[in-house]
């Protein structure tokens, strides 16, 4: 059996690697893709504790979290199109239509 730490470790890098991706990039399409490895990660953080423990919560929590995903990206999505129709670009240091 493999330790929780190892899940814990992998789940960490992988939540690091996102922010990272979201602090440094400027693509909103990059951006999204590294929100949803962070809420990847923090799935692997409930599902491993839920399979150590032996309750099954965590499972329960990680289709929330897949629940909210699917609609980040269906929204986040959408606002990227119709950005790039008006904007031509998807780069978020060049879009400034919430500034006055």
């Amino acid at each position: 059996m493999i330790p929780i730490s190892y899940y814990l470790i992998l789940s960490a890098a992988f939540f690091t690697i996102g922010i990272i991706g979201v602090l440094t990039r400027r693509n909103a399409i990059i951006i999204f893709m590294c929100i949803e490895l962070m809420l990847n990660a923090v799935n692997l953080t409930f599902v491993a504790f839920a399979s150590f423990f032996g309750d099954s919560s965590g499972q329960i929590f990680v289709f929330f979290v897949m629940a909210v995903a699917a609609a980040e990206a269906a929204v986040g999505l959408a606002i990227i199109i119709a950005l790039f129709r008006n904007k031509l670009t998807i780069n978020v240091d060049e879009v400034n239509i919430l500034k006055w």
